[in-house]
């Protein structure tokens, strides 16, 4: 009996600009990641890290490309799943979206933990009643209509690009010595062990690191459809999108490694607060607090939005609860968006509550799922480039050394899914994630079972 897909929900009156759609994509792969957590793989292998951020960022570049090449071609479907769900089947595509959901759902409960711990300084609540807080109000954000949760979005991605580009400015004076005294810059380069300090080896380690400070990208092709033009909107930001992120992640980490010496950043303390305090910048701590604090909501709003989309999809196709893909008025996915927030706010409490056992499990388990999700992407682009007519091919697919560019894509989420194995500290989430990649695909086929 041939699978009657249902159709997807009209397209709201309300909808994305295309401004939206380039902050959210930036605000999707730019976090608290790089401002904060870049310090741990800076001390971690030293200059060499400059290395590790260019090649991750070509790595997410290709997968956006390939990604977005197959929405411009066939627009509308609605999220990347769909994509792999007509390349490979439902069983991927079932196993795709949950996994996606489930990576995003564990970084929203960390993200409003995380919020909450920086709020605490300033308004002296209780931890759990500031990450409860956080959840509600952006759950408000995301039940409006989607040019409001566009805008939300819109604004705080433009203060951390904002102050990106103010430090790339700021320490680009600096270093040609237009003001302050100068710095020392292959000094504070080269001078304590060379580039690869610790060995070539060490910058492999760190990849999956880089990795997942740079993820969530694709976001912007799901918030692409439910926009006025989403074909063109889609192609706009895939074909831009990775240069820009390489830049500001090399340009800003390049001079941070050339204003402070490497080997005096400590994990888990800003560089860019290390960097600006050497700049002398006054109140370089707490504009950093505040941008943090940004990035943390930025991130948090994304996620309940890209989970609600996700989950909605997964119900019209019979992969979730049906009542999942009710909407509203505004023709948001309601239940969705309440059922997301209500789970992130589990993963919170578990931080608060089991930080060394429930949520330690749960951030293993989640990990390194993205990494399956990237490999799908590049495999559904090669079946459907194959698949496409002659005339479509010529005008959509246009990325170059196919499928040899392709393959040795998939071959870098390999190696990095191999790093991670070699890795001690991250062999576990490695192990975890195909854990939970093991058990969606047992779900699907006991379902599958089920329904035969």
């Amino acid at each position: 009996m041939t699978e009657v897909t249902p159709p997807c929900p009209a397209r709201p009156a309300s909808v994305l600009r295309q401004r939206h759609i380039i902050m959210i994509a930036l605000g999707g792969a730019i976090g608290a990641g790089l401002f904060v957590g870049s310090s741990a793989a800076i001390a971690a292998v030293g200059p060499a890290v400059l290395l590790g951020f260019v090649a991750v960022g070509i790595l997410v570049m290709l997968v956006m490309r390939m990604l977005g090449e197959m929405v411009t071609a066939s627009p509308g479907k609605g999220s990347f799943v769909e994509y792999i769900r007509t390349a490979h089947g439902n069983g991927a595509a079932f196993t795709t979206g949950w996994l996606y959901w489930f990576f995003w759902l564990v970084a929203l409960g960390s993200e409003a933990i995380a919020g909450a711990i920086l709020l605490h300084d300033w308004i002296r609540l209780p931890v759990w009643v500031l990450a409860t807080a956080l959840i509600v109000a952006l759950n408000l954000v995301n039940r409006m209509a989607v040019h409001i949760f566009g805008e939300c979005e819109f604004w705080l991605s433009l203060i951390k690009v904002a102050s990106i580009v103010a430090f790339v400015v700021a320490g680009g004076l600096y270093v040609a010595h237009v003001f302050g005294p100068g710095v020392p810059v292959v000094h504070n380069v080269t001078g304590h062990g060379g580039i690869f300090p610790h060995g070539g080896m060490g910058v492999l380690a760190i990849i999956p690191t880089l990795l997942f400070t740079m993820i969530g990208s694709e976001i912007a092709t799901v918030a692409a459809g439910e926009s006025a033009e989403p074909a063109k909107n889609v192609a706009y930001v895939t074909r831009s999108l990775g240069t820009r992120i390489m830049l500001f992640y090399s340009l800003s980490i390049a001079l941070i490694l050339m204003i402070v010496p490497w080997w005096t950043i400590e994990p888990g303390h800003s560089p860019f607060v290390a960097a600006m305090q050497v700049m002398g910048i006054p109140g370089a701590a707490a504009c950093m607090r505040v941008v943090v604090l940004t990035a943390v909501l930025s991130c948090m709003n994304s996620s309940l939005y890209i989970t609600s989309r996700i989950l909605a999809e997964l119900s019209r196709h019979g992969d979730a609860p049906a009542l999942l893909q009710r909407r509203n008025s505004q023709n948001t996915p309601v239940n969705a968006i309440m059922a997301n927030s209500l789970a992130g706010g589990v993963v919170a409490f578990s931080s608060i509550l089991a930080p060394d056992t429930v949520f330690s499990f749960l951030l293993s388990c989640s990990g390194g799922v993205i990494l399956l999700v990237y490999s799908l992407i590049v495999t559904a682009y090669v079946v459907t480039r194959r698949a496409a007519t002659p005339a479509m091919r010529q005008a959509y697919f246009r990325l170059p050394f196919f499928p040899v560019i392709n393959m040795a894509t998939l071959g870098g989420v390999l190696v990095i899914f191999g790093a991670m194995l070699l890795n001690p500290s991250q062999r576990m989430t490695a192990l975890a994630s195909l854990g939970t990649t093991v058990f969606f695909v047992l779900i699907h086929a006991l379902r599958r079972k089920k329904q035969a």
